[in-house]
C-alpha cells in the first residue's frame, strides 16, 4: 500500500517530499496491521463457499480492513495534533471535541486519502484476493 501511495503521488505530480516518509509509513502500517484481521474475517465468511464467493469475501474484507485501519491510524495522528487545543481530558467538552475531531479525520481520509490506493493498490488487492480464493480452495482438496 505504501508503494501504491507513492505511485499515486508521483503520477499526480504531487511532490510532498517533506511529508513523504510520514505518508508512506502511514499506508505501510495500515496495510500491515489490516492484513491479519482481514484475512481471518474473509476466511471465516467464505468457508465452504464457491471460488467466486471466496474472491468477493477476500476482496471486501481486504479493502474494508485496509482502508479502515489506515483511516483509524490517520485519525489517531490527526487527534494527537489537535489535542493541544482541546479541553481537559474527561470533560464533556473534551468528549465532544474528541468525537468530532475523529469523525472529521475519518471523513478527510475517505475523501482525500483513498485516492492514493489508485491505481496500484486496487490492482494488488484484486490480485491477492484472486490468489487467496484459489489457493484456499486447493488447500481444502
Amino acid at each position: 500500500m505504501a508503494i501504491s501511495a507513492w505511485l499515486a503521488l508521483w503520477l499526480r505530480g504531487t511532490e510532498v517530499a517533506f511529508h513523504l516518509t510520514d505518508i508512506l509509513s502511514l499506508y505501510a502500517l495500515g496495510g500491515l496491521l489490516a492484513w491479519p484481521p482481514s484475512l481471518f474475517a474473509a476466511r471465516f465468511s467464505a468457508h465452504g463457499r464457491s471460488v467466486e464467493t471466496r474472491f468477493a469475501a477476500f476482496l471486501l474484507c481486504l479493502v474494508a480492513g485496509t482502508v479502515g485501519t489506515t483511516a483509524c491510524l490517520f485519525a489517531f495522528d490527526y487527534r494527537i495534533f489537535y489535542a493541544q487545543w482541546h479541553a481537559d481530558t474527561g470533560t464533556r467538552t473534551w468528549l465532544l471535541q474528541f468525537l468530532f475531531t475523529s469523525l472529521a479525520a475519518l471523513y478527510q481520509f475517505l475523501v482525500l486519502g483513498v485516492r492514493l490506493y489508485l491505481p496500484l493498490g486496487i490492482v494488488a488487492l484484486v490480485a491477492v484476493s484472486l490468489w487467496l480464493a484459489r489457493s484456499d480452495v486447493r488447500q481444502r482438496r
